[in-house]
């Protein structure tokens, strides 16, 4: 698969070959301002913030480009990027989780993800995709509290959880991998856009959503989100200086 010409992203800044890919643009920001000296901005059209510059850890380029929510916007963000000249992108990024041995503002990596959205399916014609090995292992040393595994890539936010709950595991049973241990809207697109493209794609993810047997749902705080999206843009930083 070749990249497009961008259309969506018009880039007022030069592009790094690695990239770190939060959906928030305010995320975006936040990265920025903490891992990136001197932030430029990349991009700013349809609101997909983007910053570039020279990265805090090792002093070389690196682009924080926002994706937006769900598959559709994530694939995109990363085809544009790819035209560009990307060559590593890492996803940091909020999950739900479905293990419930996951807390609020614990870290997930992820090793492969089951498509259960429309745009990972069409892109990858299978129902699990997996991240890139190499850029997975080296994000896993970098972050080694961080719980590794599968995750479930949706469509919907709201209710999502309790749709797949009752199926979680079923899919793992069926192909022979193990069971999702969270839930979020963009891992198994980039992965499978990734692939296709020649870009090595990652995934490090902050769990801001617990459910309850009931349903009832926890919710991350502002602080805990903030202080979560630092520790994976390092840990990611980290991954992509390796």
């Amino acid at each position: 698969m070749s990249a497009p010409e961008p259309i969506h992203l018009r880039p007022t800044a030069e592009l790094a070959e690695r990239v770190l890919l939060p959906g928030d643009p305010g995320r975006a920001l936040a990265l920025a301002q903490t891992l990136i000296a001197k932030p430029l901005m990349f991009n700013h059209h349809r609101g997909l913030w983007g910053y570039t510059g020279p990265a805090n850890h090792d002093g070389q380029p690196l682009t924080i480009q926002s994706t937006g929510m769900g598959g559709p916007s994530a694939a995109i963000v990363l085809c544009e990027l790819a035209a560009l000249g990307a060559q590593r992108a890492i996803r940091v990024g909020s999950c739900g989780a479905l293990d419930p041995g996951l807390e609020l503002g614990e870290l997930v990596i992820a090793r492969e993800a089951v498509c259960a959205d429309g745009a990972s399916r069409a892109l990858a014609g299978s129902s699990r995709v997996s991240a890139d090995g190499a850029l997975t292992e080296s994000l896993i040393a970098a972050c080694p509290r961080a719980r590794a595994g599968t995750v479930l890539s949706v469509d919907l936010f709201y209710d999502a959880a309790g749709r797949h709950r009752a199926l979680r595991g079923e899919d793992a049973e069926c192909e022979g991998g193990e069971a999702e241990i969270a839930i979020e809207m963009e891992a198994a697109t980039v992965f499978a856009l990734g692939a296709s493209l020649g870009v090595r794609v990652a995934c490090v993810l902050a769990v801001t959503d617990t459910f309850t047997a009931g349903e009832a749902r926890g919710r991350l705080d502002d602080h805990g989100l903030l202080e979560a999206a630092e520790r994976m843009g390092a840990a990611a930083v980290a991954a992509l200086a390796a």
